[in-house]
């Protein structure tokens, strides 16, 4: 039997420490969006908000149903999106935020799994990886690339057989 050992590369930094004008802005953007979040159901709002290679920023919220299965993460909203606005452009950075009624969650939260593989698919596609920010109240996690979230993950050449 192989074993396979699997780490994932987390910088972990407070806020004061990511004072730059990029953590700034795209923080701005991804807790508008969450704020925009359709969430009547968990009052969980999550917004995300990608920099693109051209330099646009796109945002995206979560959107609820009823029907739970029917929903859509702020992850996937904000990717699909930016991927029908600008097809040929990279996103080089996505930012994921959440808040409560009470405010932004305390602890940094991951995309589900249905989003990581969508961010595995963008990054193949694109032929360069993200760098994805997970921000909570206090810390953001800086994660090299979607695909270090999902490292055994299912990729276009696993249809290959």
């Amino acid at each position: 039997m192989n074993r396979y050992k699997v780490n994932v590369s987390t910088e972990i930094v407070h806020h004061d420490t990511c004072d730059d004008a990029l953590c700034d802005t795209l923080l701005e953007h991804a807790k508008s969006a969450a704020s925009k979040a359709y969430a009547p159901y968990s009052k969980f709002r999550v917004g995300a908000a990608a920099l693109l290679s051209n330099g646009e920023i796109i945002s995206g919220s979560n959107q609820e149903n009823a029907a739970y299965p029917s929903g859509l993460c702020a992850e996937r909203v904000t990717v699909f999106y930016a991927n029908a606005r600008f097809p040929e452009e990279a996103v080089t950075h996505l930012m994921i935020y959440a808040e409560t009624d009470n405010g932004a969650v305390s602890k940094p939260i991951t995309p589900c799994g249905a989003c990581r593989q969508v961010l595995i698919e963008k990054e193949i596609q694109q032929k360069q990886p993200m760098q994805i920010i997970l921000v909570g109240a206090s810390d953001m996690y800086f994660i090299e690339s979607a695909l270090s979230l999902m490292p055994l993950s299912f990729v276009p050449d696993s249809l290959n057989g």
